[in-house]
């Protein structure tokens, strides 16, 4: 069995693993798998590689295996197909859903920049529509059998863990030649409002795992909650416009319960709240159809799951000419729209107008990607070039790193520990090296397990 790092590895996003293993039933007696097939996010140099031709034939895929719906694990699928891969796709029921609505959404805003700079386009609607048909569901601990003699053995079984990073996602196990891989995916914060922990299979060999706060702890949760409510009294006292980037799947659903939250206990004044993510509003409609996945306790309390982020003064805007009516509603107000490291989507405009403004605040709650605007505006960044101007920032800034749908460094901890004395070799990737490096030695220290980093095209023998 070989596998290969092809992406994610020093690298939060890009997501991209490769393994060949036997498999009688191949013309070639080799079968070879992605598990992720991720896009490349952090600003223009970062991005730029995924213009570049894939380390593989895409012709030589059997099968991908899906984590998540997040573009940094999806967002080169298309491409994959535009290139000759005809194999199957796996993934949960949700994901398969989710990351259909986040794929288009992707090649609208890769389409204006491909014409911005005058490139081709990544992919094009016909490649998710061929890829959508090429999409299988799977639930939880239900085994996909790969290959093998007819009748006979499969040459692989593969199993879905629940991740409880976001609905649907998945740890991934593979068991062939006799040996067990997981590839853990993003791990979740947990306990998450919405859904049940994350999951570690026992007897595991081999493991890749995150490490996106390798190098940190959150913040507790009662104060997030706390700090929320402050930075929100805050910005309404000032008078000006509370901007908050938002991931469109499960951050927005969270952050507007707890919103939801605060003004049925009084704890923050009214002001007109806007929705202004047409991607998040989609994505919260398909919640409904997989109540199976949340935690019990939502499936019994809640007949319509959508009614959980609905409240009086939340006002969602679908067009672009509701987008622009933000700006005749009067200060203060509060506005959550897309993308999450501000990197695209209305967000943006909200930023261009709004960041010059002292009495503003952009509060920051989601992994923001090295090179991203995002992550240049929680770096303390006065100015910034946002839509071809130079914006000055004189809004405040605030960050609050419990809202995470990540596993910090304790929780990575807790959920490594039980395959202590079992596992062979550890793998730390979906982090930047100074995280990934952190956990290396906390592993060490803590549990006495050793583990390593991988770099880009790094090749193992398993």
């Amino acid at each position: 069995m070989k596998l290969t790092f092809f992406g994610g590895a020093q690298s939060v996003t890009g997501a991209n693993y490769l393994l060949e293993f036997k498999d009688p039933s191949m013309p070639s007696g080799m079968r070879k798998i992605l598990v992720d097939c991720g896009m490349n996010q952090g600003g223009k140099f970062v991005e730029e590689r995924n213009y570049e031709p894939f380390a593989y034939d895409p012709a030589e895929i059997s099968d991908v295996f899906i984590t998540h719906a997040h573009i940094d694990h999806t967002g080169l699928l298309p491409k994959l197909v535009k290139h000759g891969f005809d194999g199957v796709v796996h993934s949960t029921p949700p994901t398969r859903d989710f990351a259909e609505l986040l794929l288009k959404d992707s090649m609208h805003i890769l389409a204006l920049e491909a014409e911005r700079d005058n490139k081709e386009t990544l992919y094009e609607e016909e490649n998710i529509v061929e890829l959508m048909n090429r999409w299988q569901g799977t639930n939880y601990h239900q085994k996909i059998t790969l290959g093998g003699e007819a009748h006979g053995t499969p040459a692989a079984e593969v199993t879905l863990h629940n991740a409880g990073h976001i609905l649907g996602s998945a740890s991934i196990e593979i068991a062939a030649e006799g040996k067990k891989i997981l590839f853990s995916g993003d791990l979740g914060n947990n306990p998450s409002p919405l859904i049940e922990p994350s999951e570690i299979p026992k007897d595991i060999d081999y493991v890749l795992m995150e490490t996106v706060y390798g190098n940190r702890n959150h913040e507790d949760r009662q104060r997030r909650s706390e700090k929320l409510e402050e930075v929100v009294r805050q910005s309404v006292a000032d008078g000006g416009v509370m901007m908050i980037p938002a991931f469109a799947m499960e951050r927005t659903q969270i952050l507007l319960m707890e919103l939801k939250d605060m003004l049925r206990k009084n704890n923050i004044p009214e002001v007109p709240i806007f929705l202004d993510s047409p991607l998040a509003i989609s994505l919260t409609a398909v919640y409904n159809h997989y109540r199976h996945y949340f935690k019990e306790e939502i499936q019994s309390r809640y007949a319509d799951i959508e009614y959980m982020f609905r409240f009086p003064g939340l006002k969602q805007t679908l067009t672009t000419e509701e987008s622009k009516g933000i700006n005749r509603v009067q200060n203060p107000k509060i506005v959550i729209a897309g993308s999450g490291m501000s990197t695209a989507g209305r967000i943006i405009h909200h930023e261009k107008r709004y960041l010059p403004d002292p009495k503003s605040t952009l509060l920051i709650f989601g992994y923001q990607a090295t090179g991203s605007l995002g992550r240049r505006l929680l770096d303390g960044e006065k100015s910034v070039r946002i839509l071809g101007e130079d914006v000055p920032v004189r809004a405040h800034i605030k960050a609050i790193g419990a809202f995470s749908a990540h596993a910090d460094q304790r929780q990575l901890l807790e959920w490594v520990k039980p395959l202590k004395g079992r596992v062979k070799k550890i793998w730390l990737v979906q982090g930047e090296l100074d995280a990934a490096t952190a956990f290396k030695d906390k592993l060490k220290t803590d549990l006495d397990l050793e583990a390593e980093i991988p770099t880009p095209g790094d090749i193992v023998e398993l």
